[in-house]
Parts: structure tokens; sequence; C-alpha cells
């Protein structure tokens, strides 16, 4: 992608590395299963930084949190993530039982350069979310130099984005240069034709970023819970579908300032519709016009699949954020899968806007196939609304 070359922030290319110590904020917020790390994508993606600092002798400090503890909680400790992280990049990683105080600072002390250390979860302190500028300072205190590397906590003012950035000099890690560069990228300066696939539930929770996106788009494709209330604001009774009735009039000013625009707008055309949300429930394809009393749209059917496929055939670049249906069921799995096919197959630029989203990529075995899978939702959801990040923005500019 040539639409942007920077990010505007210093990297870990711009900053003297060798032998010093270094705070990495990762990612590592992993499903545990039994005990061990049940999904390791996240922590894979944040080994080209890391293996960049071993390469030259830094002594690497690691943190991360991991789930939503109350304060401390064995079961959501990252030292089976310690593990698996020394499984992956071939080194032994040290371990620490907190985060800050004299735990800490003595495993950092016992560092030699190329050595790894993973800190204790750090919301096992209340003081992280609340961006404590006490602990934000004793976090800080650990390192010569803090390398941001965690986009998907880049939305938040926490104590280890950006609290720590007032005490070090603060760049970006390789995965958050790459999230923030193509994303910004597409927002900023799209190839065109440039195209946006927002699905999901609600039309709330995506309408900033339809909002923002739609001067630049020349396809918008529409799918999910949140087609239902363009659907009725296009007149059409979608029976016992989930409709969100204070955004049918935001349905009808974005489809009227799409046709001013001349944006193409694409809504389903057929569905798989359930008599009940279950998983189990009977389920029929129908015309979207024709779902039978009380019945819910669960999914997108395979002639919209088909139809959005042709419409994206045209584009040069794709945003996708929002699965087409309930793809956790099977019966209703299929609209997701089928689209994620379908932008695989194309040659244009395909950025994935995180979350389920991701997840669904990832279950079709096609991560491989995207330009980009971001590993942050509501990271990269606030980056196609146009906000800026406070992680982002608190790093040193270039």
């Amino acid at each position: 992608m040539t639409a942007v070359e920077s990010i505007g922030k210093k990297t870990v290319r711009d900053i003297e590395v060798r032998g010093m110590r270094v705070l990495v904020r990762a990612d590592l917020n992993v499903p545990l299963e039994d005990g061990a790390v049940g999904d390791d994508t996240r922590i894979r993606e944040s080994l080209p930084t890391i293996r960049y600092l071993l390469e030259r002798d830094a002594r690497v400090i690691v943190c991360s949190h991991l789930g939503r503890p109350k304060g401390p909680d064995p079961s959501l400790s990252l030292a089976p993530v310690a593990v698996r992280l020394g499984d992956l990049l071939g080194v032994p990683v040290a371990f620490a039982a907190d985060c800050v105080g004299a735990t800490a600072g003595e495993a950092v002390a016992r560092l030699q350069p190329g050595n790894v250390l993973l800190l204790e979860n750090l919301r096992f302190h209340p003081e992280e979310e609340k961006n404590g500028a006490d602990f934000a300072a004793a976090l800080a205190s650990l390192a010569d130099v803090f390398v941001n590397d965690a986009f998907g906590a880049a939305h938040r003012a926490h104590a280890s984005t950006e609290g720590v950035t007032h005490h070090r000099p603060a760049v970006a890690g390789f995965l958050m240069e790459k999230e923030v560069l193509y994303l910004s990228a597409l927002v900023a300066s799209p190839p065109r034709p440039f195209a946006a696939v927002i699905g999901g539930a609600k039309v709330s929770t995506k309408i900033a970023a339809i909002e923002h996106l739609l001067p630049k788009l020349d396809i918008l494709i529409l799918g999910g819970g949140m087609a239902n209330t363009f659907l009725q604001a296009r007149g059409v009774n979608v029976q016992g579908s989930l409709v969100e009735d204070e955004q049918v009039e935001v349905a009808r000013r974005v489809i009227a300032e799409s046709a001013r625009r001349d944006i193409e707008v694409h809504l389903p055309g057929d569905v798989v519709a359930a008599s009940a949300f279950a998983e189990q429930a009977e389920a029929r394809t129908c015309p979207v016009d024709e779902v039978p009393p009380g019945w819910m749209i669960l999914d997108i059917g395979p002639e919209s699949v088909r139809v959005f496929a042709a419409a994206l055939g045209r584009a040069r670049a794709v945003v996708w954020n929002g699965p087409m249906g309930v793809f956790e069921w099977e019966a209703f799995a299929g609209g997701s899968f089928g689209l994620a096919r379908a932008i695989a197959a194309l040659n244009a630029t395909t950025v994935v806007g995180g979350g389920e989203t991701a997840a669904v990529v990832a279950a079709a075995g096609l991560n491989e196939r995207f330009t980009h899978v971001s590993t942050g939702g509501g990271a990269s959801l606030e980056m196609l609304e146009g906000r800026v990040l406070p992680g982002v923005a608190a790093l040193l500019d270039a």
C-alpha cells in the first residue's frame, strides 16, 4: 500500500535500544483453556518487535493486560502466556509475579542483554485503567525507553498506554505501525473505487464509522442485524427482526446522503430467517420481503452474497467491519463465510477491522488471503470513525 508512507510517529527503528531496558506494551489478551493459551494469534503478532529488540541485545520487559479482573485473580495470570511466548521465541521468558514494586524491580535487575521478562497482568492493579500517575511512574521506572505495540488497547488512555509516555521516550512497535498505517491509509486516501462492508448487530455502534467513511466511498454494503434498521427505513417489513427504532431516521439520512453522493448502497435481497433466536430454531431462506410473521432475520442469503461479491468485484480497496449474521451458529454462518471467501478472492487491498470480523476470517482459514486483518476491534473501529487514539497520540512525533 502506498497511500501513506509513515504514521507520523517514531518507531522502534528510530531509537537506540542496544543494551537498554525496553518496556514493551503488547496485546497478549488471549483466551486461556485449562491453564494454557487457547489461541496464540496475538502473541505471534507481537513477535517481530520483540525479536528486533532481542537481536540488538536489549533487555526486553513485556507488559499486557488479560481479561477484566477486579484485582488479583489467579485464573487471569499471564504466567501461561510467558510459557507460550518462550516457545514461540525459542528462548526462555522469565515471569514476574507483579508488574510494579519490588517483585518486578528485582526481576528486571536480573535481566541480561538479550533476555525477556513478562510482567504479571497490569489490570490486577485498578490504577492501570484509571491511568494513575504513581502507577504509570512505577511502571516506567523499570525501563529506559517505552515501545507501544498494543494497538488493541491504543484507544484507551491507560497507565500502560498513555501514562508511561510522560516518563520515558515512547515509540511505536511494528504491529502498532502496521495497524495504523493500513487503517489510516484507507481512511485518508483510499484507492478507488473504495468499498465498505459494514455488519454487526446495531446501527448505533457503527454509524460514526459509516458517516466518517461516506465522503470517501463508492460502494456501501450493509448486512448483519444493523441492516434490518436500514431495510425498515426503506419500507421493508422485517417482522420480528432486531430493529433500532431510534436509528431508523439515521438510516434514512445515510441512504439519502449516499444517493446524493452517487454511492452504491447494497442491502440484503434474500435472508436466512429463523422462528426464534436460537441455534436449533427452524430456519429458511427467503426473499427479504417474505419473512414469515414473527420470524427474525439471522443471516444474509446466498443471492445476497452473490450480489455483494459482484459489487465488490469493481473495488480496488475494501474495508470490512462486522459479520453478516449470527456466524457462531452453523445455520446462520453461510453469509459471513461466503462473503469472506468472496473478499479474499478480490484483486484489491482488503482490510478487516478486527473483532468478530477477524474471528470470521480466522475461522475460514483466510487470514493470509487478506491484505491486513486488524488485531484491535474497538481501536480499529475508532480509527474508521476518524478518532485519534490516545495510545498513538502520546508517541513521539516523527
